[in-house]
């Protein structure tokens, strides 16, 4: 099956959109509501384009492929319409680039830039709304949102916690949990799903606020050592510290593709913090003091040794991490059944 798009032909498979045609074949259609892994809605109109012989504008993202159709991504009728749809989505609240941390990662400033729009030709609204900050992992700033619902379908869709829904209706719409409930107070798990796929600078992390922002930061693809899943994540690292850990929006690899658990997403902090344990540590006398590698090894051998004479091999235990791999857990449980002789190993990831 074949359609035409801006004078090209474009071969399609019974299913696709218009969008992911023209995505497929290198044609630039720009997109803020639409997200690879939720289904698309059509809701922000950034992504219309003109279709010969239809009465109306069509948002690509939504509108199914059909064969000999003749598409127009870029007539003047179609970039009137998308400034005017991205203006209002900048009247619709408050968009300070300034102090935003998503300023230069941001999907809504880049479609201004990009369409010319030198300043809306409607007003702000008047008030703003104060920041939801009061959770460690994730700030909310509603002034920005722009009611795109990509965090509401992230939520149902990816990670099915069904937290977050729209509430109320034209200027007063927002989105929330249930009853206009606070994050910390929902029965959000802080999966930061929400964070990922916000285009603009209504979500983000907490602990990296004012840290640095997106072209500030060395991103760093490494695998996430909190269990075994094998998560891939990116570490933003500034002035030789991790800032904040980050996945793609789009194209994120597997086997995660860009989802990360709380402790994946947020529990970073423990890297840089001044209290973490950097060399070995031994208690001698009842006090704990740094011992090297060789002296810790040589001082737990002996004392598993000792215990081991004295009251059997079945008054040591053995605890394991997840952090570990899956050869060095294996090895870990062969010693104490092994070496030790004894059945009293377990796994943190029971728990």
């Amino acid at each position: 099956m074949e359609l035409i798009i801006d004078g090209k032909k474009c071969e399609f498979k019974p299913g696709q959109t218009v969008y992911e045609v023209a995505q497929e074949h290198g044609i630039y259609i720009p997109v803020l509501c639409h997200h690879e892994q939720i289904k698309p809605v059509g809701a922000c109109r950034v992504c219309l384009v003109e279709v010969e012989k239809a009465r109306s504008l069509v948002a690509s993202c939504a509108m199914p492929a059909e064969n000999g159709m003749i598409v127009y991504t870029n007539t003047q009728r179609v970039l009137n319409a998308r400034r005017l749809s991205v203006e209002l989505l900048l009247t619709q609240g408050h968009h300070n680039c300034i102090t935003c941390e998503s300023s230069g990662d941001c999907v809504l400033q880049d479609l201004v830039y990009s369409l010319g729009i030198e300043s809306p030709r409607f007003n702000e609204p008047d008030g703003r709304k104060d920041l939801e900050q009061a959770n460690e992992m994730i700030v909310r700033d509603m002034n920005k949102c722009v009611l795109c619902g990509l965090c509401v379908r992230a939520c149902n869709e990816i990670q099915v916690n069904q937290v977050l829904d729209y509430s109320g209706r034209g200027p007063t719409a927002s989105v929330g949990p249930a009853f206009g409930l606070k994050y910390e107070d929902s029965d959000c798990v802080f999966c930061g799903e929400c964070v990922r796929v916000c285009p603009v600078g209504a979500l983000f992390e907490k602990q990296g606020r004012f840290l640095g922002r997106a072209g500030d930061l060395r991103k760093v693809r490494t695998t996430c050592g909190y269990c075994g899943v094998g998560c891939q994540m990116d570490v933003n690292v500034g002035d030789g510290r991790v800032i904040k850990v980050t996945t793609p929006r789009e194209n994120a690899p597997a086997p995660n593709f860009g989802s990360l658990c709380i402790k994946g997403r947020f529990g970073y902090d423990f890297v840089n913090h001044p209290e973490r344990l950097k060399k070995p540590m031994i208690r001698v006398e009842g006090e704990l003091r740094e011992a090297s590698w060789d002296e810790a090894i040589v001082y737990v051998a002996e004392r598993l040794k000792s215990i081991k004479s004295e009251h059997g091999p079945d008054a040591i235990a053995g605890f394991s991490s997840a952090r570990c791999t899956n050869e060095e857990n294996y090895l870990f449980q062969k010693f104490m059944r092994a070496v030790i002789g004894t059945n009293n190993v377990d796994h943190c990831a029971r728990l």
